[in-house]
């Protein structure tokens, strides 16, 4: 578990990661990270989009469904 404190950053508030969970996540200087509700109440943070998932599988059932049409597009 790592503490992080709520500092005031400009006119808003943020907590500054440190550099190890950066380099757990993958993450670096204005890369985008994820904080998604868990179903305890609490939250996660993560470094991926959590719905990108869904948006990728409707994208390819939309590319399965008319692949006739889009090949006649890229034409």
């Amino acid at each position: 578990m790592v503490e992080l404190k709520v500092r005031k950053i400009g006119n808003s508030l943020g907590v500054v990661l440190p550099k190890e969970v950066l380099a757990r996540l993958n993450k670096a200087d204005g890369a985008a990270l994820y904080l998604t509700e868990a179903p305890n109440g609490g939250y996660h943070l993560v470094p991926h989009d959590p719905l990108f998932k869904a948006k990728l599988d409707a994208a390819e059932d939309v590319m399965q469904r008319y692949h006739n049409t889009l090949h006649v597009l890229a034409k």
